[in-house]
């Protein structure tokens, strides 16, 4: 079965996060990744851990299948070389160097694009090319809490908090995903290739969604509200007898049909609460009348009765919990591969489902340098004597 991507050659110059989710993403449906790595030490994150499997931390391990891994130290002309013959027989490049590092080496954007005029180069960075912190270098942590995030997140009397997972790298490698198909796109009516530019900042500008829109639209200046809704109540997590869930009535309808589940119909028309704009202006109080009703019962039967009724809600699960949901498994997004020293390993599945040409996990995450020999007598050509000459170089 061909895949989407397949016949596509993406030269991977990216480590960390953000960039090899985007080139994760690509390999997944069919495209053939060359991961460049630094001799002897390769991607940061191979060593961001415990927790290890074979030797490779778990971090390192879950962005990095589908692809291959060639060690390349430019620093030195003949890694460089290897760069550009890479570069003269690939589509693409993704790179998420610091602003000019590349240019200095001379293998940059417009010295590769010279060799193949065809070439797709993905740039991330951290605050992009220009602009006053042009160079600056990007990092999740300090991006959610430059671009506003942190400012929304944590408990509404609290400190601000981080979101538990870097979400600021996952989505930029997704827009770079999404981006790079484009100018694919544009290269199969123009022939010519082009220069795709993500930074952490503008990606974390661009979803900030509703909460942007509050601000840029009505001049409101978004505050933090735990887990409450800035413009929908009630639209939380209450707790009750045991532990917290989450319940959302985001309309006229399901906010009447709440106040009946929990026996409280007299709420329907309090004038606290009888609309949205009415409950939001007494959020207060309307958390601490629904809590006294959810006190009575555990959080299952309540997700139970309120599902029931057909009202969005769910209890708040812990990871493993929710590798384990029934829908979850039966949705395949826990797979298992063979790695060559961590033996059989779970990865995340695949969250889009095509049904002609669906994503599959055909290497598991390579080795440093586990395919140089390979590339350099395969896809290149270089003598075996040449190619071990190259592998050996610290």
């Amino acid at each position: 079965m061909t895949l989407p991507f397949e016949g596509i050659r993406v030269l991977d110059l990216t480590r960390a996060l953000a960039g090899p989710y985007c080139t994760m993403m690509l390999g997944d449906l069919g495209a053939d990744v060359i991961k460049v790595e630094r001799p002897g030490r390769g991607d940061d994150s191979r060593s961001w851990g415990p927790p290890f499997a074979g030797g490779e931390s778990a971090y390192f391990l879950c962005v990095n299948r589908n692809k291959q891994s060639i060690a390349l130290d430019l620093r030195s002309e003949s890694g460089r070389q290897v760069l550009r013959d890479l570069a003269a027989v690939s589509d693409m490049v993704v790179e998420n160097f610091k602003t000019g590092s590349l240019e200095k080496l001379g293998v940059g954007y417009a010295e590769l694009c010279q060799i193949n005029p065809a070439l797709v180069w993905v740039s991330l960075t951290g605050y992009g090319p220009t602009g006053p912190d042009a160079g600056r270098p990007g990092y999740d942590f300090m991006v959610q809490a430059e671009a506003g995030l942190m400012s929304l997140n944590g408990p509404a009397d609290g400190n601000p908090a981080r979101v538990g997972v870097p979400i600021v790298d996952i989505t930029t490698g997704m827009f770079a995903a999404f981006a790079a198909t484009a100018a694919l796109r544009s290269r199969e009516q123009t022939g010519q290739g082009q220069r795709v530019d993500l930074s952490l900042l503008e990606t974390q500008l661009a979803w900030l969604a509703n909460v942007g829109s509050n601000y840029l639209i009505g001049s409101q200046e978004p505050r933090r509200l735990g887990n409450a809704h800035p413009n929908i109540a009630p639209y939380a997590t209450f707790r009750a007898s045991d532990r917290p869930f989450a319940l959302a009535a985001a309309n006229q309808s399901q906010w009447e049909t709440l106040c009946a589940v929990i026996g409280r119909e007299e709420l329907r028309e309090h004038p606290h609460f009888a609309t949205n704009a009415d409950r939001m202006a007494n959020l207060t109080e309307l958390t601490e009348t629904l809590e006294e009703a959810f006190a009575s019962r555990t959080a299952a039967e309540w997700v139970r009765d309120l599902r029931a009724a057909a009202l969005p809600c769910a209890p708040i699960n812990t990871v493993p919990e929710a590798f384990n949901l029934p829908q979850a498994l039966a949705r395949e997004m826990v797979l298992e591969v063979n790695h060559p020293t961590a033996g059989a390993i779970k990865l995340a599945g695949f969250p889009y489902k095509l049904s002609a040409t669906p994503a599959a996990i055909r290497r598991p995450p390579p080795l440093l340098g586990e395919h140089t020999e390979e590339i350099l007598t395969e896809l290149l050509c270089y003598s075996r004597e040449r190619a071990q000459r190259l592998a050996e170089q610290p």
